[in-house]
């Protein structure tokens, strides 16, 4: 804390010109802008001819996101993008991107009720996501028509190519079991 008698100690001694009081006052203090640039270009010429700066990660390499816009969050999304994170997104985010999978998703379902089920439960999603007032994007993403994309999943899964399966061996467990195909 800066104190008072301190203070004025210091004071006397720089009216003075007593030369002791400016090396326990603390960090240097430079009374002009050419004093303080030249100092720290000093000190980067000192750490350059030590070496300090050899071997630094991406030496030699252009720096990344050097031509996109200036993101205010840059830290956050190169952390998510580094470490592979998923489900941190606003809800409205994460439900347009579950609506444009949403095919996909559906296709590896084998029962129309889990679809059906699935279906349901994404739009009790959406429209729980609409009531909201948390902040963030507005939720644009539209309800599902649960029968249209049944009967759009039942089609996709009729024009799959079925592979005809080996026919099971007939005869007994044990005669299946002697010839190895059990």
């Amino acid at each position: 804390m800066d104190d008072p008698r301190s203070r004025a100690a210091q004071y006397r001694a720089e009216r003075d010109g007593d030369g002791a009081a400016e090396s326990t006052s603390g960090p240097p203090r430079w009374s002009t802008r050419e004093e303080r640039v030249s100092a720290v270009e000093a000190s980067i010429q000192v750490a350059i001819r030590r070496g300090e700066f050899d071997n630094l990660p991406g030496a030699g390499k252009p720096l990344e996101g050097i031509d996109k816009p200036h993101d205010p969050d840059w830290w956050i999304r190169q952390k998510i993008e580094r470490e592979n994170l998923t489900g941190l997104a606003p809800p409205a985010i994460q439900l347009r991107n579950e609506h444009r999978a949403m095919d996909d998703t559906l296709d590896g379902f084998w029962r129309e009720e889990d679809v059906r089920e699935h279906l349901e439960e994404f739009n009790k999603r959406v429209k729980y996501a609409r009531m909201q007032l948390q902040g963030g994007p507005p939720v644009v993403t539209p309800l599902h028509d649960i029968e249209e994309d049944v009967r759009a999943w039942r089609e996709r899964r009729a024009a799959r190519p079925t592979s005809d399966p080996e026919p099971e061996p007939r005869g007994s467990w044990i005669g299946r079991f002697l010839r190895g195909t059990t």
